[in-house]
């Protein structure tokens, strides 16, 4: 028989890792070995657990305190390249899918996704495949078809893609370089180069197009 799937659960929201557990706990298959609820937290826990030594795949919320979900994605592809990293969140697909696996995950879902793919999908990934949706897949298709010809979000580097995100969430230039550790007028540059590169001319007008291209989904929480 095979051994089951070890699995991290990384979520800042207790409610959402006990009952990821409940869920995963059905299947003989796969088993929660460490849970963590910020972002430093799972990279100390991949680190005690030694990597792909104690673990199979890293199942990582987007929003996370302390460092968010791309930022420990991106510690944990440099540190731990053979370990799969499965990105869970409430963020719409459309717009997040693609960036992380371009940042290196073996795969996205949303939250609301229900028990069996969850499940196919920490199978496929702990074994070394990609979980890849239609939907996604056709993003990756057309980013490739177009070229040089990025739309706005595209164009955004990870650290300004960071800064908008919080921008619209409604969190205000000071709020964000507390969040962030950067100074306010670093804040500030940031700001206008992703209101530069998306088109828009205010915070308002770039919290309706973040609003458009999510398909009317809001992005309150991870």
């Amino acid at each position: 028989m095979n051994a089951a799937v070890r699995v991290l659960l990384g979520d800042d929201h207790k409610i959402v890792r006990e009952g990821l557990k409940m869920v995963l706990a059905d299947d003989p298959g796969l088993q929660v070995v460490a849970e963590a609820d910020s972002g430093p937290g799972v990279l100390d826990m991949v680190q005690a657990l030694k990597g792909p030594q104690g673990l199979d795949v890293v199942l990582l919320d987007i929003a996370m305190p302390g460092m968010d979900g791309l930022n420990v994605l991106q510690n944990l592809r440099r540190d731990w390249p053979g370990l799969p990293v499965l990105m869970l969140s409430t963020y719409p697909e459309k717009q997040y899918a693609v960036r992380c696996i371009q940042l290196g995950a073996s795969g996205y879902l949303n939250k609301s996704t229900d028990t069996d793919a969850l499940v196919a999908a920490l199978r496929r990934v702990a074994a070394g495949g990609m979980h890849v949706s239609p939907t996604t897949a056709e993003a990756l298709a057309s980013l490739v078809s177009q070229g040089r010809t990025k739309s706005g979000i595209e164009q955004l580097s990870h650290r300004e893609h960071q800064v908008y995100l919080l921008l619209t969430q409604g969190h205000s230039v000071s709020e964000i370089g507390a969040q962030l550790n950067l100074a306010p007028n670093t804040v500030s540059t940031y700001r206008a180069r992703i209101l530069e590169k998306t088109g828009t001319k205010n915070d308002v007008e770039l919290a309706l197009y973040a609003q458009s291209i999510s398909g009317g989904q809001g992005s309150t929480f991870g």
